[in-house]
């Protein structure tokens, strides 16, 4: 069945309301919602069936949000296919598709800003200035919107989870942020609607990501430091002569702060993020891998 599409905040408000007030929330457990930038691909559609499973009503948003583009970043030309992402939307069994133009979103001059401290510090947030404020300003102005009950997020930037999670948490927003699995290509490759930018060459050595994450339980238990892992890691993606590093470390989850660099990973307790930027041409990819150290580099589950 062919979602309803919406393209005003007005509107979408109405449709939720009157889902709420049938009562049908309280039978088939609330609204779930899905923030995407389109151009859908099968990790998105793994969000939208977990939400159309777990919701009476399923929220996904297209929008392509300005504020979390640099200047020389890829904005203008970021793929787009509105007629393909509202196809697969109704494969999955999403119910509404809110499409608002920058106007709608952003309808006079923005002088509120929503910045989360700390966990922007490193990773994408030094190389990528205000990135995270756009993120965050525009995610928290989707979960206003929609104030669903859950609200899906895929690992694959799990910075950006532990961004959204960390907002939510300190506004007292009373959404539940549900993290879910990196989906991937049968290579390995993770899915990303940047990946069509990539030459068959570029494909191809991307690879080294994937390739790289998978060795790296192996190297904390044969008790690599972080700084030991990050220079593995390097050297290992290094072989790849397309692949420009632009950082490969080794950070606890979700506070995303630096181990010790003397003390091997293999003893630190809780969760360890393993994460990855490297620029192949003109595309920037990032990947990481979450595990527990402790548990011979046994990744969490967070699907259901």
């Amino acid at each position: 069945m062919k979602p309803t599409t919406v393209r005003t905040i007005a509107e979408l408000r109405q449709k939720i309301a009157a889902f709420r007030r049938s009562g049908a929330d309280e039978r088939v457990n609330g609204v779930g919602f899905v923030p995407t930038m389109g151009y859908l691909h099968e990790g998105h559609a793994s969000l939208l069936r977990r939400s159309a499973r777990e919701n009476g009503l399923t929220v996904l948003s297209i929008f392509v949000n300005p504020i979390q583009f640099g200047p020389n970043e890829d904005l203008d030309k970021y793929p787009r296919d509105e007629e393909k992402d509202i196809a697969l939307a109704a494969s999955c069994g999403v119910d509404l598709v809110f499409l608002p133009t920058v106007q709608e979103m952003y309808p006079q001059k923005r002088v509120t800003t929503v910045t989360v401290a700390e966990v922007t510090e490193g990773l994408c947030g030094a190389s990528r200035p205000g990135h995270f404020d756009g993120v965050a300003t525009v995610v928290a102005k989707l979960l206003n919107i929609v104030q669903p009950d859950r609200a899906y997020f895929g690992l694959k930037d799990a910075q950006q989870v532990a961004v959204v999670t960390r907002m939510a948490q300190d506004l007292n927003i009373p959404t539940e942020v549900v993290p879910c699995p990196t989906v991937r290509e049968p290579d390995g490759l993770a899915l990303s609607s940047r990946n069509v930018y990539l030459s068959a060459e570029e494909r191809k050595q991307a690879l080294s990501l994937s390739h790289s994450l998978a060795k790296a339980p192996e190297w904390i238990a044969e008790g690599a430091t972080a700084r030991e892992l990050s220079a593995l890691l390097k050297r290992e993606i290094g072989r790849y002569p397309l692949a420009d590093i632009e950082y490969a470390e080794a950070l606890s989850y979700p506070d995303l702060l630096p181990p010790d660099e003397n003390t091997p990973l293999r003893s630190i307790d809780g969760l360890l993020l393993i994460a990855l930027a490297v620029r192949f041409g003109s595309t920037r990819l990032i990947d990481n891998r979450l595990l527990n150290p402790k548990e011979a580099g046994v990744e969490p589950c967070f699907d259901k």
